[in-house]
């Protein structure tokens, strides 16, 4: 949710005077500006269940002035306050998930939600699946689905530095190599994919990192895998292309419908990889699809997340031939500058002419 933000605001601030309001990690507030975007970060004191406890968020929202507001959701601590008062005339979500820890939640602040949803001008989704199965965008007088996007050419075009990354990684490992790039947490399903390994050949790639790293080095250990299965740790942003240039396979083998999109899918298709992922009832099918830009298999089957990895390293051809299409599909749908484009004309329509929403939005129209 950060980037998406960033890069929103980023995007359309020498356009729009843009404000944003979020929590900071400490108990102070401090005012700073990034580039033409005024950020406020407010103290915040602690967290519970993951929400972080900022009692001056909402009396700072209310003294703001806006022609709209964006709330990206879910965001409890906001969202509350917009409840209570929005202070603009116009108000505009973007929903990233549904939330569903704790299990009361949807029965608490779920509430709330579904009054702002149907409130708002529009409601924006990432992905018609997205859109299909939220029991809360269907409160939505209006939906526009942008799909996430980023910046392609830097998955694509390396520099010196990124290119001798790339000649090390293949001269560590064996190949054919399997990437994955994400959170080591319970949803990411990387437990399966150490399962599948041991089927395939090849070395598999994990870049992240998280509390389930040492449980799934064990993991990979009591398999046999412990030299096939590297952990390469965070990796920054600057050296991430290289990863993706130097593996064959990208694969994001994620169990719970937690994970709504996969941006990571996205950035190994600009990059030119065939992508596996798992047929969950969000946008992840959605982004990768099947037989299109790489294969999809059933969430949590070890046996079948193996069986597609290890069809797609043994087949140069079909190898090449989805990661074109990949390639293809990410230049089409899931450019940065699309992205902010189809915000732009949504944001705009809704503080003009929200009923027109839809019908002027061009750049939103996704297949």
């Amino acid at each position: 949710m950060e980037t998406v933000v960033g890069d929103l605001c980023n995007g359309t601030a020498e356009r729009w005077d843009v404000r944003v309001m979020a929590s900071n990690d400490r108990p102070r507030t401090v005012e700073e500006r990034c580039g033409d975007v005024e950020v406020v970060r407010v103290a915040a004191f602690g967290s519970a269940n993951s929400v972080p406890l900022c009692p001056s968020l909402a009396p700072r929202l209310w003294r703001e002035r806006a022609d709209c507001v964006v709330l990206h959701e879910p965001n409890p601590i906001a969202g509350s306050a917009l409840f209570l008062h929005t202070p603009a005339r116009r108000l505009v979500v973007w929903h990233h998930s549904d939330l569903l820890r704790p299990w009361w939640a949807p029965y608490t602040y779920g509430l709330v939600q579904r009054a702002l949803y149907h409130r708002a001008e529009c409601v924006i989704v990432s992905s018609p699946n997205l859109a299909a199965s939220s029991s809360l965008v269907r409160w939505a007088r209006r939906v526009v689905v942008i799909p996430f996007g980023i910046q392609i050419e830097r998955y694509r075009r390396l520099d010196g530095r990124q290119r001798a990354i790339v000649a090390t990684l293949r001269a560590a490992t064996a190949g054919p190599r399997a990437l994955f790039v994400g959170r080591l947490v319970y949803y990411k399903g990387v437990d399966v994919l150490i399962d599948a390994m041991a089927r395939c050949v090849g070395t598999l790639l994990l870049v992240g990192d998280g509390p389930l790293e040492p449980a799934l080095r064990r993991r990979a250990v009591a398999l046999g895998l412990e030299d096939r299965v590297v952990f390469a740790g965070r990796v920054s942003d600057e050296d991430l292309p290289a990863y993706y240039q130097a593996s064959d396979v990208f694969v994001l083998p994620s169990v719970a419908r937690t994970e709504t999109f996969g941006v990571v899918q996205v950035e190994a298709m600009a990059a030119g990889l065939p992508v596996v992922s798992t047929d969950l009832p969000t946008g992840v099918p959605w982004v990768n699809q099947d037989g299109v830009s790489g294969l999809v298999v059933p969430p949590g089957d070890a046996g079948r997340l193996a069986g597609a990895i290890g069809c797609l390293l043994a087949n140069p051809e079909l190898r090449e031939r989805l990661g074109r299409n990949a390639a293809a599909r990410a230049s089409e749908l899931f450019s940065r500058e699309r992205m902010i484009a189809a915000f732009k004309d949504v944001v705009e329509c809704a503080v003009s002419a929200p009923e027109l929403i839809g019908s002027r939005v061009a750049h939103a129209d996704v297949s």
